[in-house]
């Protein structure tokens, strides 16, 4: 049974009355992304599908505050009209998940969405300032609002952002802005091994030249030889010499416009090169960018990988065999020597059942998200389950 109520005080009805009758929820939004963490134990579902439009858009100001169920085309599409974007890049994974519906600007806080452009403006958290939200116990909670400000005590905007609907079911929320940069370019070099690139994504981004993308696609993601990509945005005449200076510093072999950079970006962002029906499980592991060739060589000796990274290296996609544990061992235990924490992004129910999706937590911290947990969903009603078992 799905429930798809249209406002806040019935969510609100909705999960109390699946409180007082411990009926567990499983939390949905365009559903575009259902193989996302653990699978739950759920009988019913509530949908913020019914929760549309945008409350209010100040382009002035540049926030703008939509209810949770709103399509994230549709907040794009009016943004466009007065040429102003969301910083982080928010990614559709509808290609990565084979998946159909519409992706919703609820989700993208609930799951802190971001792509390539969180190396220069930050998370899809950084640019979430305000939220509400119906906790467990049936409560319409709002946190935040309209300018950024210091926090004191419990930070609920941010602590929302990455909760997978574990905490609280979002009803609104408000980001703030970034004018759309005039133009962009990118500048491609070919050919080099992934240490190296490694170091001429780190040797761009800690120069005066503002990369706002730097990615390695090794041979076979997305193309026959290797690709080191650094991207440029803003006005034309800056983006046209910071790309020349950026030749000068690390070389480059091609320049890609601003349609085949949007273009090639919006892969890397989506996680295409390992698009379904691709039945491979792929794991989602930050490092730091100095490691991460090394985690992945670690993770090869067991079996092959295919891989890509992102954020200069800090982010690193792997493509491996879905069967057992989609590799969990090999990637623990490579993410244990490097440093850092992996996420199994996409891999069939049975597999994400069995083993640890997200990265296992310490005791203390162990103990410290159940308390959390129990403090917003006192009954374990919401998406229990979904990023730790009994949690």
């Amino acid at each position: 049974m799905t429930h798809q109520p249209a406002t806040e005080s019935d969510f609100c009805a909705i999960v109390a009355d699946a409180r007082a009758k411990k009926t567990p929820l499983a939390i949905e939004g365009g559903g575009t992304r259902a193989g996302l963490g653990r699978p739950t134990q759920t009988a019913e579902t509530l949908s913020t599908r019914g929760l549309n439009g945008v409350v209010f858009y100040e382009p002035a100001e540049m926030v703008i505050c939509a209810r949770a169920g709103t399509p994230l085309a549709d907040i794009e599409a009016l943004l466009v009209e007065r040429k102003q974007i969301l910083p982080f890049e928010p990614p559709d994974h509808r290609r990565l998940y084979g998946s159909s519906g519409a992706p919703t600007i609820g989700a993208v806080a609930a799951c802190n969405l971001s792509g390539a452009r969180r190396i220069s403006a930050g998370a899809a958290r950084d640019s979430l300032i305000g939220v509400r939200f119906v906790n467990g116990a049936g409560e319409a909670i709002k946190s935040g609002g309209r300018v950024m400000k210091n926090v004191t005590g419990l930070d609920l905007v941010k602590l929302s952002a990455g909760a997978h609907g574990t905490l609280g079911v979002l009803t609104e929320v408000t980001f703030k802005l970034l004018p759309t940069p005039e133009t962009s370019a990118t500048l491609v070099i070919k050919g080099l091994d992934d240490a190296r690139a490694v170091e001429a994504l780190a040797q761009a981004l800690g120069s005066p030249f503002e990369v706002s993308g730097a990615a390695h696609l090794p041979p076979g993601a997305g193309g026959a030889e290797a690709r080191t990509l650094l991207r440029i945005e803003n006005f034309e005449a800056s983006v046209a010499y910071r790309i020349a200076e950026l030749r000068k510093l690390v070389g480059g072999d091609v320049t890609l416009d601003d349609s085949a950079s949007r273009a090639l970006w919006r892969d890397v962002g989506e996680c295409a090169f390992f698009a379904a029906p691709d039945a491979r499980a792929v794991w989602r592991v930050s490092t730091a960018p100095s490691r991460a060739p090394d985690l992945v060589r670690l993770v090869q000796r067991n079996g092959a990988v295919a891989h890509f990274y992102d954020w200069g290296g800090g982010l690193v996609w792997l493509a491996v065999d879905a069967a057992g544990d989609a590799r969990e061992k090999d990637v623990r235990a490579a993410v244990a020597t490097c440093g850092g924490h992996a996420t199994l992004v996409r891999a069939p129910d049975e597999v994400r059942a069995r083993v640890d999706v997200f990265q296992p937590l310490a005791a203390p911290l162990m103990k410290l998200t159940r308390d959390v947990k129990a403090s917003f969903d006192p009954d374990g009603v919401l998406n229990p389950g979904r990023m730790y078992a009994g949690v």
